[in-house]
């Protein structure tokens, strides 16, 4: 009787690796879905004025860039922005879909790998991709929300750099993955924790420092269009 495979799942990044666009995009959409008119305004100049702060803070503390970003969902109501993340979706996240990432999920698939969405974004943002791809489970973070309003701070651990490594051990550990067996992509040196735990690393899309870490450890390398 051959010997049982151990099951495994493979891990994906989805900024920059199976889509076009970031957090940013997506809150931009809420920014101007919000409501009444100031909203709008408002928070959409709030998003413009923050945007060097936000490229300063993501290439220097990627924590530090989440704990920031977030506080921008302060006072959004819990079930306006579950509703609107659908329309998100088709608007924002499905158009910004590399050509090649179905295929490229379909093929982890058929390597019997489960699939699962490890992301720093917000899950109820992600939900209706991860439905779309045909994903099994999601590792996001998570908006704290009282009274049905955001407070702007994320439940933590936040989900990013080491703690996305830490994310995947737990996750295979709790449902009885092999590690060793299991693969990771991702299109950024910041996620260098998360491809070097897991047994079968890919750089999709890499940056120019994930590019030269993969070409030293011999990683594969997608360049996803």
């Amino acid at each position: 009787m051959p010997p049982k495979v151990p099951a495994k799942a493979a891990f994906f990044d989805v900024d920059g690796t199976l889509v076009r666009t970031n957090i940013v995009h997506v809150y931009a959409y809420y920014a101007m879905n919000r409501g009444s008119l100031r909203g709008i305004a408002g928070r959409t100049l709030g998003t413009a004025l923050g945007l060097p702060v936000f490229g300063i803070l993501d290439a220097v503390n990627r924590k530090a860039f989440n704990e920031f970003f977030y506080r921008y969902y302060s006072g959004l109501s819990e079930d306006r922005l579950v509703t609107i993340a659908e329309d998100m979706f088709e608007d924002v996240l499905k158009p910004a879909l590399y050509e090649q990432t179905q295929d490229l999920i379909d093929e982890a698939r058929r390597s019997g790998c489960r699939i699962v969405l490890v992301t720093g974004a917000l899950d109820f943002t992600m939900r209706p991709l991860a439905r779309h791809l045909g994903c099994d489970d999601v590792i996001a973070n998570k908006m704290q929300f009282v009274g049905g309003k955001a407070t702007g701070k994320v439940i933590p651990p936040i989900i990013e750099g080491a703690n996305k490594a830490n994310a995947i051990r737990a996750y295979c550990e709790r449902e009885g993955l092999a590690l060793n067996q299991c693969h990771g992509y991702s299109d950024s040196a910041s996620d260098y924790a998360m491809l070097a735990v897991v047994g079968r690393p890919t750089a999709v899309n890499p940056d120019l420092r994930l590019r030269s870490l993969a070409r030293a450890y011999n990683w594969p390398i997608l360049d996803l269009k």
